[in-house]
C-alpha cells in the first residue's frame, strides 16, 4: 500500500480504513466536500454511462459482467449508450441481447448505413474505429446528464463500484472535471499492460530526457494513462476532439489538460482488472494500436509546444524501454512472476516502428462546435426505431447547428 501524490491528485484505495466496516461507502463518504462538508446526494441519476462495444462483446461474459453490474446501480443513471460496430447481420440479435437487461440502454449502430450518410452530408466520413465510436455516444451523454463515464466491457473483473470511484472526484465540490482509472495488470502471473509499458512509458521518458513541457509533465502523470476507464463533466465531454480510431485514451488526456488542467484532474485507483487481451504482432495487434496511439501522443504534444527530434528519438525510446525492462524484469522476480525480458524487447522493437510526425489531423469536431445535434445522431444510429429493418436506409433530419 502506498499513499504518493502525483502533479495531478492521486485517490487511492486504502482498503476502506476510514470506516469502521472497513468498507467505503462511495456513494457518501467520497462524495463529501474536499474541505470536510457534508455528503451530497449521489450523482448516478445525473450521469450518461458510455460503454463502446464491438461484434466480438455480443454475449460475451465480460461483457454480460459489465452490464449485470450496471443493472445494480442506485439510483439507475440517466442513460446508458452502447455504441456497437456490428454487421448488419449481427446489430439485431446484439440489440435484442443488450436490451434484455435491465438498464436505460441506448444502443447506438456506429456503422449503420444512416449514420454514415449523416457523417457524408455533414463532411465527417473517413475513417473509423473506438475513437468515432465513442464520439457518437459523447454528444447525447452530454445532453442527457451532468456527468459521462467512459469504460470498456472486455474486463473480467469489472464491479459496479468503478463508476462511483470514477464519479467521486468530480461530486467533491473540489473543482475536477475529469477522473482517470488506474489499475494493476498482473494476471496469469504475468505482467500486462504491455502498450502502455513498453511503448507510451519509456517513450515519454525518452522525450522527457531531453524536453521540459507541461503537457510532458500532465501526461507522465498518470499511472495507467491507456485506461480505457475515465469520468468528466458533460461540459468537458463536449470540447474533445476525439481520435477516429485508437488513440482515445491519450487524446482525451490532451483534451483534459487544456480545459481542466492539472487542478482540475484526478485519477483514481481501481483496483487490479483482469482484461481479454490482443495479439502483439500486425495491424490488428498492439503493433498496429501502437501506430494510432503513436500519432495521437505526437499530436498532443505538438500542440503543448513540444517539437520531438524524430530522428533521434527511436534510439533514445529503446534505450529508456531497456531500462525499463530491466526494472520489470527485478519486479517481477521479487513477486515471483513469470517474466520474457526476450519477448518484451521484441515488443519494443516493434513499437520503434511508430516513432513518425503525426501527419494530417483527422480529429471529430468538438461537440460544442459540431454540425450535428446529438438528437439527429442518435435517430440515425436506431434506424429501427420507426418499425425499419436495420439494414434500410430511412430518412435523417441533420438538423444543422447555427
Amino acid at each position: 500500500m502506498e499513499y504518493v501524490q502525483e502533479r495531478i491528485a492521486t485517490l487511492h484505495d486504502f482498503g476502506g480504513l476510514g470506516t469502521e466496516s472497513g468498507a467505503t461507502d462511495l456513494d457518501t463518504a467520497n462524495t463529501a466536500d474536499a474541505s470536510g462538508g457534508a455528503a451530497h446526494s449521489s450523482p448516478i441519476a445525473d450521469t450518461a454511462v458510455i460503454v463502446p462495444m464491438t461484434a466480438r462483446e455480443h454475449r460475451n461474459p465480460a461483457a454480460a459482467r459489465v452490464l449485470s453490474e450496471l443493472e445494480s446501480l442506485e439510483p439507475a443513471p440517466a442513460a446508458v449508450y452502447v455504441p456497437v460496430r456490428a454487421d448488419p447481420d449481427e446489430i439485431e440479435p446484439f440489440r435484442e441481447w443488450l436490451t434484455s437487461f435491465s438498464l436505460p440502454i441506448r444502443v447506438l449502430w456506429c456503422n449503420a448505413p444512416t449514420v454514415d450518410a449523416l457523417f457524408a452530408r455533414a463532411g465527417l466520413d473517413g475513417d473509423f474505429g473506438k475513437g468515432r465510436d465513442v464520439w457518437l455516444a459523447l454528444g447525447p451523454a452530454a445532453a442527457a446528464g451532468e456527468y459521462v463515464v467512459v469504460h470498456d466491457a472486455d474486463a473480467r473483473s469489472y464491479t459496479v463500484d468503478h463508476v462511483h470511484r470514477l464519479l467521486a472526484p468530480l461530486a467533491m465540490d473540489a473543482g475536477f472535471e475529469f477522473a482517470k482509472g488506474y489499475y494493476a495488470r498482473i494476471e496469469d502471473d504475468r505482467l500486462y499492460g504491455r502498450l502502455f509499458r513498453l511503448f507510451y512509458a519509456p517513450l515519454l521518458r525518452a522525450i522527457a530526457s531531453e524536453h521540459d513541457a507541461q503537457i510532458l509533465e500532465y501526461l507522465q502523470s498518470f499511472r495507467y494513462a491507456l485506461a480505457g476507464e475515465f469520468a468528466m463533466t458533460a461540459d468537458l465531454a463536449t470540447q474533445l476532439q476525439t481520435p477516429r480510431t485508437w488513440g482515445l485514451e491519450v487524446g482525451t488526456l490532451g483534451d483534459a489538460f487544456e480545459h481542466a488542467g492539472f487542478a482540475g484532474t484526478a485519477q483514481v485507483d481501481l483496483g487490479r482488472h483482469v482484461h481479454d487481451h490482443r495479439a502483439v504482432a500486425g495491424e490488428t495487434g498492439l503493433e498496429g494500436m501502437s501506430r494510432e496511439v503513436g500519432a495521437t501522443l505526437f499530436r498532443v504534444l505538438e500542440a503543448g509546444g513540444l517539437e520531438p527530434d524524430y530522428e533521434t528519438l527511436p534510439e533514445r525510446y529503446r534505450a529508456a524501454g531497456s531500462e525499463l525492462i530491466d526494472q520489470y524484469q527485478a519486479d517481477a522476480a521479487f513477486n515471483g512472476l513469470e517474466y520474457d525480458p526476450a519477448g518484451e524487447h521484441d515488443q519494443l522493437e516493434r513499437y520503434a516502428g511508430a516513432i513518425s510526425p503525426p501527419g494530417a489531423d483527422r480529429r471529430l469536431p468538438r461537440w460544442a462546435d459540431a454540425s450535428l445535434e446529438p438528437a439527429a445522431v442518435v435517430e440515425a444510429a436506431q434506424p429501427w426505431t420507426d418499425g425499419a429493418e436495420p439494414t434500410d436506409v430511412p430518412r435523417v433530419d441533420s438538423r444543422v447547428r447555427k
